[in-house]
């Protein structure tokens, strides 16, 4: 039986092109997403073996949609594809429960044999990073706790893409009330209290693109 793929990338150029290259290696990919919130939807509903995940996607972002797809769907292996090497986001996607790390600019050499090692129970990491995450972990490089919640950091993440308060509630299904409390309790804890610098420390989280 085929390993059953969800696919979620908000470039539909970049998605045709991996479906394409995983179905001609006997992958079955089952859905597609075009951001975050998409694919948490589809993961249980479609009984997807792997998930993968670009980590730069709108409303919900891959590395939180990878947190809330293993409550939801424990059995499907997340794989986030991304163009950050850097170790922080290698160590807190780790940290996450992704199983596999690839970098989109190695994506066509290394994707097939990332969903062969996660389905096998193994962790990937694309070869060119694996050198950055051995050398945090034998510095015992400690990422601080996150002060925000998962719901949280997708009010920081729709308020960094411009949307407003009554846009977030929409998005989220909740309150315009709550999501204001949403917003005023993630700027009180991250002690910011404008907008403008919302917006930017949303960006230096990855959590949206310049």
């Amino acid at each position: 039986m085929p390993i059953r793929v969800l696919l979620a990338d908000n470039h539909s150029l970049v998605r045709q092109g991996l479906k394409a290259l995983l179905e001609r290696e006997g992958f079955l990919v089952v859905a597609e997403a075009s951001d975050g919130q998409e694919a948490l939807r589809q993961a249980p509903e479609v009984r997807a073996d792997v998930a993968i995940l670009d980590i730069s996607m709108p409303i919900l972002n891959g590395l939180d949609a990878a947190r809330e797809i293993q409550k939801c769907s424990p059995k499907t292996k997340i794989i986030l594809l991304t163009r950050h090497d850097e170790d922080q986001y290698v160590t807190e996607a780790l940290r996450a429960g992704v199983k596999a790390y690839v970098l989109k600019s190695q994506a066509a050499n290394d994707l097939v044999h990332a969903i062969q090692q996660v389905s096998r129970g193994g962790v990937y990491l694309s070869p060119s990073i694996s050198h950055t995450v051995v050398e945090a972990y034998l510095s015992k490089t400690e990422l601080p706790a996150d002060p925000l919640t998962s719901r949280e950091r997708q009010v920081l993440q729709l308020v960094g893409e411009g949307k407003s308060t009554k846009d977030i509630a929409s998005l989220l299904g909740i309150s315009v009330k709550t999501a204001e409390s949403h917003r005023a309790r993630l700027m009180r804890k991250l002690d910011i209290h404008e907008t403008a610098s919302l917006v930017r420390y949303a960006i230096r989280r990855g959590l949206v693109q310049a």
